[in-house]
Formats: structure tokens, C-alpha cells, sequence
């Protein structure tokens, strides 16, 4: 009787038939992981609490990438003992779901940025742009002080909101309609922002680069970085011990 060594050692000395079989295995492995896909509404599960971004938080996003923040921060917690110790929660795939493009990555040159955001204050992130050795002596990020001296020239922020909807992003008529103001009421701390609050839970509204008299690309990207990691209530939903 054959063995199914000698069996193999047929199939590997035929090339064509080593083909098929290859193909075969493919094919059945390649329907097994696509074809469920086909009937499965979405393959992100919905977290409570995750929104799509404020037009300030968008334009300070905007800002992030264009100086290339993502190269050396990036934003995704691996469910690692050592990352959660030191970051927080790991990172779920909801928390990206309205970004694009996503900032996760794998290298870090400087600290993973995920739930950056109310853990300083907003004092010490315009320093830390401003001169970053003042507050993190061991740091090499260069500084960034000239975002404060710059004012937010976000372009119109009503076109931003109607190509991302497009793609997805539950922006509404009303967010879309309100984007330009939305964007300069989030940091005024003059203006009446409950509409804004409604729309957009959890966010934060105020002054933030300390000059209240601008609107700065400062404003916007410590707006963006204080709203990092803060929508998702992780301590509500962790299981609750129950005292004996």
C-alpha cells in the first residue's frame, strides 16, 4: 500500500499538478475569508461615545499631518500589558472609524499619542510646541512655535465636511451648514456654543492656545490633541467588582 509519503513526494515532483493543488487551496482559503464579508453590514463594531471631528478638531488634524507628526506619534495601543500600563486602554478600531487617513503606525519616536488628550493642560501643550525641552528635557521633537503666530486659515470648512460625508462620515446638513462657524465659536470662549455641545458630545470649547484676541493654528491643534482618546467612557464599561 502507498504511503502518503510517497504520495506527496508525487504531488511536489509534478509541477502541474503541484499548480492545482496550490490553487485549490487558495481558492477555498480565499472564499472562506472573503465570501462572509458579502453579508456582514459593517466590519467595525460601534462604540458608544465616538463622533466624527468638530471643524477645529479637523483643522487641527489637518495641521498635525501637514507637519508630519504621525512620523515619530503614532495612535494605536496594542492590547499589551506594557502599552496599556503606560498608555491607557488599547486602542479599539472604532476609534478610527471616521479618520482619514488613520494615524496608527508602528514606530515611535516619541510617545504613542491615543489618550493624549486632558492629560496635560492646555498650558503645557503650547509650551511643549513652543520649546519642548522646557517641559520633557530628554525630548528632541523640534519646536513648533510659530503655529501661535499663525492665524487659522482652515479654507472653507463646509466643503472639508460634505467630501468626508461622502466617504462615510456621519456629518449632518446642520454640521455641515454651521462648519465655518463651528470652527471659530469652539474657541472663543465669548461664544454660545450649546448648539455646538449638542451636535458634538464632549467636546471641548474655550481658549486654547492662551490669546484670546486670535484664532491660531495653535488653537486648532491643541484643540485636536486635547480630544485624543476622551470620547469612549472605558471606566463605565469595565466590569464593576462586586464587594463582598
Amino acid at each position: 500500500m502507498t504511503s502518503f509519503a510517497e504520495k506527496h513526494k508525487k504531488l511536489e515532483r509534478n509541477v502541474t499538478l503541484l499548480a492545482i493543488a496550490a490553487f485549490a487551496v487558495v481558492t477555498v482559503g480565499g472564499i472562506v475569508e472573503i465570501a462572509p464579508l458579502f453579508w456582514i453590514d459593517n466590519t467595525v463594531e460601534k462604540v458608544e461615545g465616538v463622533r466624527p471631528y468638530t471643524p477645529l478638531e479637523l483643522a487641527g488634524r489637518n495641521i498635525y499631518m501637514r507637519e508630519g507628526c504621525y512620523n515619530c506619534h503614532s495612535q494605536m495601543i496594542r492590547p499589551f500589558r506594557d502599552e496599556v500600563e503606560r498608555y491607557g486602554h488599547y486602542s479599539l478600531a472604532a476609534e478610527s472609524m471616521f479618520d482619514h487617513p488613520f494615524q496608527w503606525g508602528s514606530k515611535r519616536t516619541g510617545p504613542d499619542l491615543a489618550r493624549v488628550g486632558k492629560r496635560y493642560s492646555d498650558e503645557w501643550h503650547v509650551q511643549h510646541l513652543k520649546d519642548p525641552r522646557s517641559v520633557v528635557p530628554e525630548s528632541i521633537m523640534p519646536g513648533y512655535a510659530f503655529l501661535a503666530d499663525r492665524d487659522l486659515k482652515a479654507g472653507d470648512m463646509t466643503g472639508h465636511l460634505t467630501a468626508l460625508s461622502r466617504v462615510g462620515v456621519p456629518y449632518t446638513e446642520t454640521d455641515i451648514a454651521q462648519a465655518n462657524a463651528d470652527l471659530v465659536a469652539q474657541a472663543d470662549p465669548d461664544a454660545d456654543t450649546t448648539d455646538l455641545m449638542q451636535r458634538y458630545p464632549k467636546a471641548q470649547a474655550r481658549d486654547f492656545d492662551g490669546n484670546p484676541t486670535r484664532l491660531t493654528e495653535m488653537d486648532a491643534l491643541v484643540a485636536y490633541l486635547q480630544m485624543l482618546g476622551t470620547l469612549v467612557d472605558f471606566e463605565s464599561a469595565a466590569p464593576q467588582e462586586v464587594e463582598r
